[in-house]
């Protein structure tokens, strides 16, 4: 251990390190990462490195799972990146590694002593490799997804007119005719299991800040609920107290990497939501005898490739071979001659530019320089930051990529041609950005924002729904307090009910169905039968237009459960859902396609929503495998909200697994203060026998908040 460094819990078992230098700071944040969080940070190293087979288990969900983490690479190419870091950003990062080692050498995790694994040095390529994970996981690879089911959809015979209706204004580039012919060696309708539990489902967050002239302090109150998978132990996030000669910086940490992700010091906060900046491109190239075709010089040139060695437990090797360019790895092999996909995501080689950015927010105090600081981040995040000097701003980040005019990036291009090409990354000084709007308040949640920049980054935003709700509770108040706040994140109202609902509210029928839904107050609460009829509603509008309009009932019910397209994208499909007339409705009309399904729903056995949401809270590394009376596992739990709503409540299957979207970790913070308000689904560690184990699980249900404070002057409690 340091000397001069003191590591203690308060009251609510939150860490803090308090130390005289920021390299004994950061060291002692490994630690503490290490000893709290231990088992999660081996877990995410082992499958990021796609290691899973060899150290865990032999199955061939886990082969898939290895080969999906082998085709992204993201252990490589780390070396470049710690050179990019400045002397004393290295000597930080450094710092904290030797603190998770020192840990971890002291004490392995027992979970994985049952395992028979040894512990092996973590390395900064580590830190940058779980960067890389943390910014595509779900979030980016999104983008991909719904690129690739657009190819499928193309090849299953949806109409030009169609694919218009759906995907408006970012068609661009767009050849049929050269899309059928692309060999698909993986499809969405038919994924490989890619997840694990170690590996947190990510999607939906809100984030806003209001300025001190709309609130009771006269101080700007930042707010962040980044919504990522709950159904899982311990949360992703780990809340941290760091201080230094005076000086401290609280919030959500992620174990594996150093510094505050969001959060405050004595000066500034800042919060983030995932922006959705297509970041993730595919070409269509050309093969012929494992060659691909360049207009350029006319030639055919051998692909890079790459082979992979999965070990497994007690069985034999396997031997995977990507096949890689400048446009990214080749879905599948090239042993036939045709046209095969190539994607690339811009951040994949990544790292130096997070890891300045988050520990650079240790000093930074205004909200100028806090944009500065955390713009040129390689993944796409949409921050909001206050200041105790009265100033709000947004700032979006992420790696951009230059196309040529009129292409969106939504739909592969012929690879051959070097003018679809990438041309270099767009300034963050470009992106969708603002320092003190006039209406006083700035929310984000996972929508368009494309006005607030020079360039469009987004093409296929969420929903603007949760937004709008904010915003609309925001313009009406004028004198918001932290609690104000709280009843925000727990709100449970859905605009995209409301607007669906002055649609249906004539056809209703007079029947009990039809009653719950002519009174329903339009909340997801876990007592209401109307958000449970509506969904159902919603579920089988989805199969009625889409399904019999061009997907087929097999594929949408796929979706529909398997998938996170409906959820993540439902603006789109809302599009069509609420148009008038549409091609996807073919020759009828939108009220005779409502009234249908309504009459389909009329006989419903009427449920309570929370009756169908519920979920249990699983560790990670046993999954429900451990007898209930030991503890490992949480539930049932019911789950509140739903797609549209502030407080985001999904639950569904992806991959052949529960996930779910919710808000895992709640803060709030009034710049008149030095404290932080949050809540987390879940506690401190991932240690099943500690106290601290899930501390903060009940007052995350109920919606309470704690108070966690900088000063030193609190009761102390042993690590």
């Amino acid at each position: 251990m340091k000397q001069k460094l003191e590591l203690w819990r308060d009251a609510n078992g939150t860490p803090h390190v308090m130390a005289e230098s920021l390299e004994d700071m950061y060291w002692g944040q490994g630690y503490v990462h290490a000893r709290d969080r231990g088992m999660q940070i081996l877990l995410m190293r082992i499958l990021g490195q796609g290691r899973g087979s060899e150290l865990l288990d032999a199955s061939d969900d886990m082969l898939a799972i290895d080969t999906f983490f082998r085709r992204m690479n993201w252990r490589s190419k780390t070396e470049p990146e710690l050179e990019k870091l400045s002397p004393e950003n290295k000597k930080l990062l450094l710092a904290y590694c030797d603190g998770l080692n020192v840990a971890f050498v002291e004490k392995t995790p027992w979970e994985f002593k049952l395992l028979g694994y040894k512990f092996e040095k973590w390395l900064p390529a580590d830190s940058f490799m779980l960067s890389r994970m943390v910014g595509y996981l779900t979030l980016s690879q999104s983008q991909g997804e719904i690129e690739r089911l657009f190819v499928e959809m193309v090849q299953a015979e949806v109409s030009a007119e169609k694919l218009q209706a759906l995907f408006p204004g970012i068609l661009g580039g767009l050849d049929i005719d050269l899309i059928k012919q692309v060999k698909l060696h993986e499809r969405i309708v038919n994924p490989a299991t890619l997840w694990n539990l170690a590996v947190p489902r990510a999607m939906a967050s809100n984030n806003w800040v209001i300025s001190g002239e709309k609130t009771q302090s006269g101080k700007p109150i930042l707010a962040n609920d980044p919504h990522l998978e709950v159904n899982r132990l311990p949360n992703i996030w780990s809340e941290i107290v760091l201080g230094c000669a005076g000086r401290t910086t609280m919030g959500g940490s992620m174990p594996g990497m150093p510094a505050v992700i969001v959060g405050r010091n004595p000066d500034l906060s800042w919060g983030a939501t995932y922006s959705f900046v297509d970041a993730v491109d595919s070409w269509i190239e050309q093969v012929k005898d494992g060659q691909y075709y360049r207009t350029e010089d006319d030639q055919w040139h051998d692909f890079e490739i790459r082979k992979e060695v999965i070990k497994r437990k007690k069985k034999d090797s396997v031997t995977i071979k990507f096949y890689e360019n400048q446009h990214g790895s080749l879905d599948g092999p090239p042993v036939e001659d045709g046209y095969y996909l190539s994607t690339r995501w811009a951040a994949s080689d990544s790292g130096a530019e997070a890891v300045t950015a988050i520990l650079s927010m240790w000093s930074v105090n205004t909200v100028s320089d806090g944009m500065k600081a955390l713009g040129p981040m390689e993944s796409s995040w949409d921050f909001v930051l206050a200041d105790v000097q009265g100033n709000i701003g947004f700032q979006m980040s992420g790696r951009a990529p230059v196309r040529r005019e009129g292409i969106s990036g939504f739909v592969p291009l012929p690879g051959w041609k070097s003018e679809n090409d990438w041309q270099g990354y767009h300034s963050y000084l470009d992106m969708p950005r603002v320092l003190n709007p006039e209406q006083g308040y700035i929310s984000t949640a996972n929508h368009d924002l494309n006005h607030l920049g020079k360039i469009s980054p987004i093409n296929m935003p969420m929903g603007s729904y949760r937004s709008n709700r904010i915003d609309a509770l925001l313009d009406k108040g004028s004198s918001f307090g932290v609690e104000d706040i709280f009843k925000m994140h727990g709100d449970l109202y859905s605009l995209q009910a409301q607007i669906f609902m002055q649609i249906l509210k004539p056809m209703l029928p007079e029947t009990k169905q039809g009653k719950i839904l002519k009174e329903w107050d339009l909340c997801y609460d876990a007592h209401s039968q109307g958000a449970f009829l509506f969904e159902q509603f919603y579920k089988e509008l989805i199969r009625e237009v889409f399904g019999k309009g061009g997907l087929g009932a097999t594929v949408t019910d796929y979706l529909s459960s398997e998938t996170g397209t409906f959820i993540d994208f439902y603006a789109n499909f809302d599009m069509v859902l609420l148009a008038d007339s549409s091609p996807w409705f073919g020759d009828r009309d939108r009220d005779q396609i409502y009234k249908l399904v309504l009459e389909q729903i009329s006989s419903i056995e009427v449920k309570t929503w929370g009756s169908v949401q519920q979920f249990s809270m699983n560790h990670i590394l046993f999954d429900g495998k451990m007898p209930g009376f030991l503890g490992f596992d949480k539930g049932p739990i019911t789950g509140v909200g739903g797609r549209a709503t502030i407080h985001q409540g999904q639950i569904y299957r992806s991959a052949g697994r529960v996930t779910t979207f919710m808000p895992s970790f709640r803060m709030t913070m009034d710049m008149a203060t030095t404290e932080m308000h949050s809540n987390l689904a879940g506690g401190p560690t991932d240690r099943r026998f500690s106290k601290w184990y899930t501390s903060g699980l009940q007052d995350w249900l109920e919606g309470k908040y704690k108070q966690t404070r900088p000063e030193e002057d609190q009761p102390k409690l042993k690590l």
